[in-house]
Formats: C-alpha cells, sequence, structure tokens
C-alpha cells in the first residue's frame, strides 16, 4: 500500500520531518525515480509516452525537444518503466484535497531525497546559501515550460512571493514557511532564470522547509495565468469577480488559482501547474471522481531520457464514508493508499483480503506525537469560557480526570500510551516531564481542583462562578478521525463522572476550518504533530500554525502577521517562538537541541493542549 521503511525514529534533528508525509508527498515522481544522476544527455535522445508522440505527429503538440528544458532533471530508477495505465486511489468526499496534494502536488525548487538523508535539485538545478543562512539564490533549469507550454521563469517566483503569499487580502499573515524573524522574505530577480530570497535572520531551515508540502508557495501561481485575477494587473477584477458570483478578488482568485491546501487547487483544468499529471476532470461539488492526466511538457526524464512519468492518469474515486473507500480497497480497486484506511481497526480486514484485492501491506513508524490532542480554546470569544479554559489548573484537572489505560485498551487495542505530547520515544529531543504530565487517572484530585477554582456542582455538573452551567462542545470530523469520535465519547463519560458536561460535536471538514479560522469553536481535536518532525510542524509547542494551533488561532496570527492581527500572546510563548525561530536559524545540531529542550521546558511549564496517547 505504501513504500518501506524500516528505519528507526531516531534520526538527527536536522532531518527530523514526517516520513510519511515525504514518502506520500514525493510518491508522485520520487517513488518513481530516486537520486539525481550525473548522467546526462542530448535531447535529441529524449523518449515520449507514445499518446503524447501521436499528438506530435498530429501537428498538436511541439515536439519533446521544444517541450523539455535544456537540462532537464535526470533522475535514476531501479528499474526503467513502460509507459501506460492509471494508478487508482481513493478520496473522502468533497474536502479531501490533501489526498490529491500529496501525490501529484509537491514540485518546488528543490525536493527530498528518497532515502531522505538531504535535499536534493528539482525545479532548480543547482543554488548558493550566504555563510550567515540569510540570503539564497536558486538558478532555474533553462526551458521549463507550465503545463500550457508557457515559459517558467523568474518571474513567475517572484509574483507568487511578491504579490501573492505577501499580499494581506489574499493571506491573513505572511505563510510562516517565508518568515523569519518575525519579517517575510524578500524575493528578487536577478535574471530570467535566477532568483535570490533575502531574510532578516539566518534560516538554516529554508531549503527543508521548501521540500515540503507546505513550502510550495514559491511556484504555486503562473504569472501569466493568475495575474488577470490579481487587482496589480487588473483594475477590473473587483467587478469581474461579483460577476462570477464571488465575494470579492481574492475569493475569485482562489477559485481559478487555488492554494496549497484547499480543494479548488483541483477544480479548474485550466490553471497551469509544474506537477507531472494535471487535472481533467476536476474536484468540485457532486463529482464522482477525479482524474489527472500526463504533462506533456514534465521535466524530468530516467537515465535512458524517457520523459517522466510513465503512468498515463491518476483516477481518484470518491467515496462518501470510510466503508465505501474500503470495499474499493479489497475488491482490488485501489493501487495505493494509507489515507483514511490506516487504522487498527480496519487492519484485520485489510490483513485478510490481501489475495482478494492483490496488495501487500506495509508497517510505518507513526510520525505523530500524540493520536488524539485535545485542544482547548483558550481565546474564546465569551469571556467565561475564555477564563476557564486559561487556566492551567482547569485543564489540568480535566486530563487527570481521563482514564487513558482503558481509552488505549478499547480503542486502540492495547497499542500505545498514556501520552500529552513531545518528540516521539527515542528521539534525541525526547521530553520525558513534558509527554507525562498529567497522564495518571485521579478523578478525586481533579475533583478537588475544579472545587478549588470555584466551579461547584448542581446536581450531576457543575456551573462557573456566577451560577450558570459549564458546558463546551469539541469539534471532531468523523471521516478524518473515526477513532477520535470514540475517544471523545469515552472522555465525554469521563468529565462527566467529574462535573463536567460536553457534546462531541462531529462535522464536516470545510465547517471544521471555517469555525477555526473564525474562533468560533469551544474546543477541537486533532492528531497531535511533532513526534518526528517537530522543526517543521511545531504547532502543539506554541501557537505556531494559524489554521493547526486550536488552541489559540489568534496568538498564531499575530506571531505570522508580525503584531498586525490576531491577539498579543504572553511571554512564554513569545520566549518559545523566538527559541524556534533561533533554532531553525542555525546548522549547529548541539546549539538547536538546546534551544529546543527551552522551548519544550516552556510548552511543559504552560500545559495548553490535553493529549491522550503516544501516536499509534
Amino acid at each position: 500500500m505504501a513504500p518501506t521503511d524500516k528505519r528507526t525514529p531516531n534520526l538527527p534533528a536536522a532531518w527530523s520531518l514526517n516520513r510519511r508525509r515525504f514518502i506520500q508527498g514525493a510518491a508522485g515522481v520520487a517513488a518513481l525515480s530516486a537520486l539525481p544522476s550525473s548522467f546526462t544527455f542530448a535531447q535529441s535522445a529524449a523518449k515520449e509516452a507514445p499518446d503524447l508522440a501521436k499528438l506530435v505527429a498530429e501537428g498538436k503538440l511541439p515536439p519533446l525537444a521544444q517541450r523539455l528544458p535544456e537540462n532537464p532533471d535526470v533522475v535514476q530508477v531501479k528499474q526503467v518503466g513502460r509507459y501506460g495505465g492509471a494508478l487508482r486511489r481513493g478520496l473522502r468526499g468533497s474536502a479531501d484535497h490533501n489526498g490529491i496534494l500529496k501525490v501529484i502536488g509537491p514540485q518546488n525548487l528543490v525536493r527530498w531525497n528518497v532515502e531522505f538523508t538531504g535535499v536534493v535539485p528539482n525545479l532548480a538545478h543547482k543554488w548558493e546559501v550566504s555563510a550567515d543562512a540569510t540570503q539564497f539564490t536558486f538558478y532555474l533549469r533553462k526551458g521549463l515550460k507550465w503545463s500550457d507550454g508557457k515559459p517558467f521563469t523568474a518571474d513567475d517566483i517572484v509574483f507568487s512571493i511578491e504579490d501573492c503569499a505577501k499580499n494581506a487580502d489574499l493571506y491573513k499573515a505572511t505563510p510562516s514557511q517565508i518568515v523569519i524573524g518575525g519579517k517575510p522574505v524578500v524575493c528578487e530577480k536577478v535574471d530570467e532564470t535566477t532568483v535570490k530570497f533575502t531574510f532578516a535572520a539566518p534560516y538554516a531551515l529554508f531549503l527543508e522547509n521548501l521540500a515540503t508540502p507546505l513550502g510550495q508557495h514559491t511556484t504555486l501561481f503562473a504569472k501569466h495565468y493568475c495575474s488577470q485575477f490579481h487587482p496589480k494587473y487588473n483594475p477590473k477584477v473587483d467587478e469581474q469577480a461579483k460577476a462570477a458570483g464571488q465575494s470579492d478578488w481574492p475569493a475569485y482568485f482562489r477559485s481559478k488559482c487555488g492554494d496549497i491546501e484547499i480543494p479548488s487547487r483541483w477544480g479548474n483544468p485550466d490553471r497551469p501547474t509544474m506537477d507531472p499529471w494535471i487535472i481533467k476532470e476536476p474536484y468540485t461539488g457532486g463529482a464522482t471522481r477525479v482524474v489527472a492526466v500526463r504533462n506533456p511538457f514534465f521535466w524530468q526524464v530516467d537515465q535512458q531520457g524517457n520523459q517522466l512519468p510513465y503512468i498515463d492518469q491518476v483516477t481518484y474515486s470518491i467515496s462518501q464514508d470510510v466503508e465505501s473507500l474500503m470495499l474499493d480497497v479489497v475488491g482490488g480497486k485501489i493501487d495505493y493508499q494509507d489515507r483514511h484506511i490506516n487504522t487498527l481497526s480496519n487492519k484485520p480486514t485489510l490483513s485478510q483480503n490481501t489475495k482478494r484485492g492483490d496488495y501487500r501491506l506495509v508497517e510505518l513508524i507513526a510520525a505523530n506525537a500524540q493520536q488524539v490532542q485535545i485542544h482547548l480554546n483558550i481565546l474564546h470569544k465569551d469571556p467565561k469560557m475564555r477564563a476557564m479554559f486559561g487556566n492551567k489548573e482547569f485543564r489540568k484537572a480535566l486530563s487527570l480526570g481521563i482514564d487513558r489505560k482503558e481509552i488505549i485498551e478499547l480503542v486502540y487495542l492495547g497499542q500505545s500510551v498514556p501520552y500529552q505530547t513531545s518528540p516521539r520515544p527515542g528521539h534525541p529531543w525526547y521530553h520525558e516531564k513534558l509527554a507525562n504530565q498529567f497522564t495518571e487517572f485521579d478523578p478525586a484530585q481533579a475533583n478537588a481542583i475544579l472545587d478549588k477554582l470555584g466551579y461547584k456542582k448542581a446536581g450531576n455538573f457543575r456551573t462557573h462562578p456566577d451560577g450558570s452551567k459549564v458546558f463546551f462542545a469539541i469539534d471532531v470530523i468523523p471521516t478524518l478521525y473515526p477513532d477520535q469520535v470514540d475517544v471523545l465519547e469515552l472522555v465525554k463519560r469521563y468529565w462527566a463522572d467529574i462535573g463536567i458536561e460536553i457534546k462531541v460535536n462531529t462535522i464536516e471538514r470545510a465547517l471544521y476550518y471555517t469555525r477555526g479560522d473564525n474562533n468560533d469553536h469551544d474546543a477541537a481535536s486533532w492528531s497531535g504533530s511533532g513526534g518526528l518532525d517537530l522543526m517543521f510542524d511545531p504547532r502543539d509547542y506554541f501557537a505556531y500554525h494559524p489554521q493547526g494551533s486550536r488552541y489559540a488561532i489568534p496568538w498564531a496570527l499575530w506571531f505570522t502577521s508580525g503584531g498586525k492581527s490576531g491577539e498579543e500572546p504572553p511571554e512564554s510563548q513569545k520566549k518559545r517562538f523566538a527559541l524556534y525561530d533561533q533554532a531553525r536559524g542555525t546548522t549547529d545540531l548541539q546549539k538547536r537541541a538546546e534551544y529546543v529542550k527551552q522551548m519544550l521546558d516552556l510548552t511543559y511549564e504552560a500545559f495548553e493542549t490535553v493529549g491522550i496517547c503516544l501516536g499509534v
């Protein structure tokens, strides 16, 4: 179902990226290839898929030599492939866009090699980094073309960063991957194929960030196409947006050009891309499948000069529930999948049907720190809820009121241990105190804390000091995390025993994000990141992610906007942000570990989120 990775999680800190995320992200091309080769070839020797050769013969497509760059990315494959066929995968409903992204989408200036030991050339064939790691100069392959045949140049990268990613109307805050020292990058064109990035402070992890799916802003928007939806280049775009039924130009822009993690990225077949496959049947409301076909201008070849990809198309069937997706898997209709089906409860069924479905199972190391992370909204709009959730003692009481061992036995078949959050055991940055604090089941102590805080019982349940009932909802996405629904139903029972009434609010993914973006949620659950990839996703260690740090999204917005939006965080959060900046700004792994240790110590003291168990 997925590539094998038997290495241990005891990685050097510089490479502690989520391996499974990398494997998924690279699968569109890198799983078909390996390390860049020193082998070069004449373009006249290049070969192409039969369907493209037919179009060339019919005069509907330029010859291959005119479609490839002068120096295509030559990759060595373990075995030279044959052209043809379809890679079949499954999606869940209308908001499973990342299921497409992680196979087709991450085509950036650089990428991770398959061994995951370093960053290698991709759209850029080489780069230079200043001694202080504040300037990065990239040299693009000459003759690169978008999927519509138009040139891909430094102008596209400058447009994507300066006009789009840094535009306050398009983004509430500049994406954190291009912000360091509280200031966004400055992106400049040197010439048609050379672009320079300048940061306000050292940014030792910039290359690694570029290699991740969330680092794609540099190559996301084709200027020749997307500029027509931007007011800097089209003064009439607002009225055109309204005529198209959109609320404003940013909504119109996104409907046409998408973004990294939204469905519309895959909803417009006219949007130019650098991906190996391009959308033919779009991901839109009511669609029953999504089809992406070979990009005739794709810029990678194998060591024999065959243009990649080998596979004609990627086909995604859309299931409305996991049960339907599982039927496709065991029925042999899916070729490669872990998304949505990778649960302990599905494992017996998957194991029993390997021959029937003609597939094999591969065990992966869990990269998450936490299986279920509960984010109580510390910055709730209601002052009473804010005071309650913002009190560390209240959060401590709730944590002590959870019987984690019973949850692990009932939901996860005994295959985990109680855990808050921390890099995983065995990782060089494992923080034992942070991982284990308040994980014991002690309802007597929980009750005593709540009594002391003034949340007295009136009947079976407690009230606020003003006499109003304590009640809140926890948002969860059942189609994405069915196990979390089961866990939260047990948590609901445990908390009822200490007088706290909650609702398990099962909602659709798009609404989940909307409620979080607007800070309208009481609480929300998600899996806990940072088990192996802390430097790339520290959302649970401080308010880093403006969508993912759901316990304090306004703090995250304040950080990412440089204080222009959101809400100013307390000193502990500011210190953690500064320590993280220092950590990602140094290439000295010992210093990086020291900064991270201090950051995790502060996270331990603050205790802002409530975890259940180690990611299984």
